[in-house]
């Protein structure tokens, strides 16, 4: 049987056993608190938007579409336009 080749001797410092602790360490790093994974990204909103659902006839939702991005903005500027209107006043 061929005999295996044997190692050559090793390049790393024994001394220096621990990476590196740079910017891109620490900018890929996982952040832990008390054990819990921290999550990164945008804050929770403290009144985030609601989805509701709400039927418009055709011929009217495709003009609203054909403003292009952002149409979803229009109707809700809309509706808040008529009710500042009505001065504020709530159903019944």
């Amino acid at each position: 049987m061929p005999r295996k080749n044997v190692a050559g001797p090793s390049i790393l410092d024994p001394a220096d056993d621990a990476p590196e602790l740079t910017d891109d360490f620490f900018a890929t790093a996982t952040l832990r608190e008390g054990g819990k994974v921290v999550r990164r990204g945008r804050p929770k909103l403290a009144e985030p938007k609601r989805l509701v659902s709400i039927r418009f006839p055709a011929d009217t939702l495709a003009r609203l579409r054909a403003t292009g991005p952002g149409w979803q903005k229009v109707v809700v500027d809309a509706v808040e336009t008529a009710l500042d209107a009505e001065g504020g006043r709530q159903a019944s």
